[in-house]
């Protein structure tokens, strides 16, 4: 089973694998919004109290204790199948803008964490799939230091999953077969950008960007430095959040990492992978 994403992420910026999308409509609205925000908000104390009554009337309802997530009615005891099942009802539900947006936590060698949004481009067995510049600071920690998390968040449904694994590099083949399907816009702004380091300017930005438009009229080869990482999952965590904070989490990971399946804390699943219930 392999999925691909259908959507692109388009040129906004924020570099090759990042989150984004063509979204122009409304642009200058939003940006009008933001100067008067910025004009007339004046913060006198940068200290923001999160947890008292402010904070009540932030509180959004979950599901009941009606609609829980049992283990006896998991669609698969599989969590790759499991993932599959959840991931097409919502992105066929059409409530959720990018399904396929997801945060990716890598770490350097010294194990400072990092994460950002990117697009899930496939998924399948093998694994997860993202694409972005090998020299961001993104894939240098994954190059420097191969292990990575993903976390799906779908609010409307009040579910999230959790994804840890190792990285590996996706063949140089695969990599050149997503990059030609990709808008031209997105192949030139994959070549110019040095993702992750300093530039003076957006101006400077698009004087490269153009630069680069003039010099491949027609099609756009991919750089060397862009292409794919694949995150192998070692283990799923399945979350559904629930009002009263009674959140159901079931987490799998392979049979074999585990000394004892008894049945009763850790139960065996399917093709090699066990299962278990977490407190919330």
């Amino acid at each position: 089973m392999a999925v691909k994403g259908e959507r692109d992420e388009g040129i906004d910026g924020r570099g090759d694998g990042d989150r984004g999308g063509d979204r122009d409509e409304g642009t200058t609205d939003v940006r009008v919004k933001h100067l008067i925000i910025a004009r007339t908000f004046k913060m006198t104390d940068t200290s923001v109290d999160l947890s008292g009554k402010s904070s009540a009337a932030m509180r959004k309802p979950y599901s009941t204790q009606h609609d829980v997530l049992l283990e006896d009615d998991l669609e698969s005891k599989n969590p790759f199948k499991l993932f599959h099942i959840w991931f097409e009802g919502i992105k066929n539900c059409g409530k959720v803008y990018e399904p396929n947006a997801v945060c990716l936590a890598t770490s350097d060698i010294n194990g400072r964490p990092s994460a950002r949004m990117v697009l899930l481009k496939a998924y399948g067995n093998e694994g997860f799939t993202i694409f972005t510049n090998y020299e961001s600071r993104k894939g240098q920690e994954m190059i420097e230091n191969p292990k990575a998390s993903l976390l799906f968040y779908w609010d409307v449904f009040n579910r999230q999953v959790r994804i840890e694994g190792t990285v590996e590099k996706v063949s140089e083949a695969e990599s050149v077969e997503y990059y030609g399907c990709r808008p031209r816009a997105s192949q030139i702004s994959a070549r110019i950008s040095q993702q992750s380091r300093a530039v003076e300017s957006r101006d400077k930005m698009l004087e490269i960007y153009k630069q680069e438009e003039l010099k491949y009229p027609t099609q756009v080869p991919k750089p060397d430095f862009w292409g794919g990482f694949r995150i192998i999952p070692d283990a799923f965590e399945f979350w559904s959040g629930q009002t009263n904070r009674l959140h159901d989490r079931i987490r799998f990971f392979r049979a074999d990492s585990v000394e004892k399946v008894d049945g009763k804390l850790t139960k065996l699943g399917e093709e090699g992978w066990a299962y278990q219930r977490l407190q919330p």
